[in-house]
């Protein structure tokens, strides 16, 4: 079950406090951002904080970890009772962002500049085969 619009909606509007976070959705799920770092994932219509030392402290005897899909590293997952408490999440989202790391820069690789040079092609005239001299002959008689 891919996470619903309206719980983007419900958790953008209890983070308002917060500037700069957004959602991108992302392969029927949704990634939580805050400026350029991806902060936490909502998978099924629950939310998975990224785990950091302040946000554990901060969450304290309520930390939860689960695993927002297979093979996914684990995260907090913040309970649903918790989401209503909108100074706490903000204040959660807060702390893992300024926890986390910048986002690494991609670089952008050069493009061969020979491979995309534009190739030198014939003109229709040179690229028209020849006719044989009889059909020219005989076009010239009629």
């Amino acid at each position: 079950m891919a996470a619903s619009q309206r719980t983007i909606d419900f958790l953008l509007d209890q983070l308002g406090a917060v500037p700069g976070v957004w959602a991108r959705k992302m392969f029927g799920e949704y990634a939580l951002y805050c400026g350029e770092k991806v902060v936490a994932l909502v998978c099924d219509d629950q939310l998975f904080v990224k785990l950091t030392a302040p946000g554990k402290a901060l969450v304290g005897d309520r930390y939860a970890e689960g695993f927002p899909y297979p093979g996914a590293r684990a995260a907090l997952l913040v309970d649903a009772g918790e989401l209503e408490d909108h100074e706490r999440l903000a204040e959660l989202i807060r702390v893992t962002a300024a926890a986390l790391p910048a986002p690494k820069t991609k670089t952008k690789v050069k493009a061969n500049t020979q491979a995309t040079k534009a190739k030198p092609t014939k003109s229709k005239a040179a690229k028209a085969k020849p006719k044989s001299k009889k059909k020219a002959a005989a076009r010239a008689q009629k």
